[in-house]
């Protein structure tokens, strides 16, 4: 059996078996849990009752987190040339078109997030192959397709992500960092929670939200009453 270190039977005195905390306690027991030496990003996972195979029970969507996410996004905007000064002066690490797609043809992806105007789509679909896998082709409903290019930016290095429920019908997102207070946690928190309310489909019966993990980089998942996101 495998000893556990100083730290983990530190950790383990912290979290109750089977406790379902508020989230105001779990915004700051993260915190208390958590042991690395970096900044770890914090992860919420919320099980819902859904099932996403079926078309009409899909639960897809963004949000603005009200305190950022925490990371340095990177950003590349294919545009016209006359867009260009506009998406640099929005905060786009990358601003082109044609040079850019021969990058990403060659295999080229260090980037976090692309952005994209209608009229380029026909260009970039043959990118789908590279892009597809690693979650960075453009759509339309994660607002990476648009003709407000430097607004698409700002939302994107402010805090703004997209999630998408996978086949286990579980919606999983960065929210923050271990840095953050328990109250920036907990205000990025309700403000995701809140978002998948909205988005409950008509087709979905039963209880809508099953279950919520809290966690940090490498740290237990903290269980969350989901009545605690009502609470002010």
């Amino acid at each position: 059996m495998t000893k556990l270190t100083k730290n983990q039977k530190l950790v383990a005195g912290k979290i109750e078996a089977g406790k379902a905390y508020t989230l105001k306690e779990a915004a700051s027991l993260v915190k208390e849990i958590t042991t690395t030496k970096f900044d770890a990003s914090l992860d919420i996972d919320v099980r819902l009752g859904v099932d996403p195979r079926k078309a009409n029970q899909m639960v897809r969507g963004v949000v603005s987190l009200p305190n950022g996410t925490g990371k340095t996004v990177r950003v590349l905007c294919l545009c016209t040339p006359d867009m260009e000064a506009a998406a640099k002066e929005a905060g786009a690490d990358y601003v082109g078109l044609d040079e850019y797609i021969e990058k990403i043809k060659g295999g080229w992806t260090d980037v976090d997030v692309i952005i994209t105007m209608p009229a380029i789509m026909g260009k970039i679909g043959a990118l789908g192959r590279v892009l597809g896998p690693r979650g960075l082709m453009p759509n339309p409903k994660s607002g990476t397709v648009t003709m407000d290019v430097a607004k698409a930016i700002r939302e994107v290095k402010q805090g703004k992500i997209d999630f998408k429920v996978d086949k286990a019908g579980i919606v999983h997102a960065s929210i923050g960092k271990v840095s953050f207070t328990p109250e920036q946690i907990a205000g990025n928190a309700k403000e995701f929670i809140s978002t998948i309310i909205k988005l409950k489909p008509a087709a979905a019966k039963g209880t809508y939200i099953k279950s919520i993990y809290l966690s940090s980089t490498m740290s237990k998942g903290i269980k969350i009453d989901p009545k605690s996101f009502e609470e002010n």
